[in-house]
């Protein structure tokens, strides 16, 4: 029972910048879509990414060989030899990318001190939602998985490592091909979750102010802390890298995000209330503004 407790107690503690996203993850997704769904997404989500590790470290498929150096199993949880934060952290990655492109996708709506999504059914469920939403999250990976391979130089610890030495800072292209392929299983299943009786406004459901941006700040916090933990182990040349990546997709996102602002048609308001009509964008049509 001792030794239960303590890798309970170890499992938070040995990683808290996983579980404080993990939470932040919690705080928004949940007024986004709802309680039950948010705890339904977060345990499909989790098996759907443990399976995908479990099957690398057994088959190779599909991220390429690695494997996990047992280092921390008496200090934290495991799960069938793979780390349980590790499957966890592909829950808030994807949906935190998923929602970072339905702000991209999206009509906007801007009032006083507040933005609205004016998401649709058709918006959260389409195609272009489960691509751009994937492409997003593998994007982050691209990010991640050098800086975590480097683990021994920060508190990550050097947890897992791969068979042959990949082109991309030690990572095989095969891992970002994984990656797509998982955060596509993973956003499909919560588009399927999201889109099980949408039109009932469920428990946890709430209008907080600027919610829109606050699943495109989640990922933004996720990428700036990885890029930051790798200038803090002194690579530069990686940081260098990452940065430039992002910054045109960032520029051209936030370019087209303010040209898009209050430029929405009628049908388009129309659309999103009759799919969400708790919407604090209903609040405009009473207040005649």
């Amino acid at each position: 029972m001792h030794d239960i407790l303590n890798i309970a107690i170890g499992t938070f503690t040995l990683r808290p910048y996983v579980f404080a996203f993990f939470g932040a993850f919690l705080l928004v997704c949940v007024p986004h879509i709802g309680l039950k769904r948010t705890v339904t997404f977060t345990g499909a989500g989790y098996l759907i990414a443990f399976s995908s590790e479990w099957l690398s470290i057994n088959t190779g498929f599909p991220y390429g060989w690695y494997y996990y150096i047992d280092t921390t199993s008496n200090r934290e949880l495991w799960v069938a030899g793979v780390p349980f934060f590790d499957s966890l952290s592909y829950v808030f990655l994807a949906y935190c990318s998923y929602s970072t492109a339905l702000l991209i996708l999206s009509p906007l709506k801007s009032w006083r001190w507040n933005i609205v999504t004016l998401e649709t059914r058709r918006i959260r469920r389409s195609f272009s939602a489960l691509l751009l939403g994937s492409f997003l999250q593998t994007c982050l990976d691209i990010i991640i998985d050098p800086v975590a391979l480097q683990g021994n130089r920060w508190f990550l610890g050097q947890i897992y490592g791969y068979r042959e030495q990949g082109i991309h800072f030690g990572v095989p292209l095969s891992n970002y091909a994984g990656w797509l392929l998982t955060s596509l299983l993973l956003i499909a299943a919560l588009q399927l979750i999201d889109a099980r009786r949408l039109s009932e406004k469920t428990a946890g459901i709430v209008n907080i102010p600027c919610h829109s941006l606050l699943g495109p700040l989640l990922y933004l916090s996720v990428l700036i802390f990885n890029i930051a933990m790798t200038l803090h182990i002194g690579e530069r040349f990686m940081a260098l890298s990452g940065v430039l990546m992002y910054t045109l997709p960032i520029i051209i996102v936030i370019v087209l995000a303010l040209r898009r602002v209050n430029t929405f048609s009628k049908d388009q308001l129309g659309e999103h209330l009759r799919d969400y009509p708790w919407s604090s964008a209903g609040s405009i049509l009473k207040g005649g503004k």
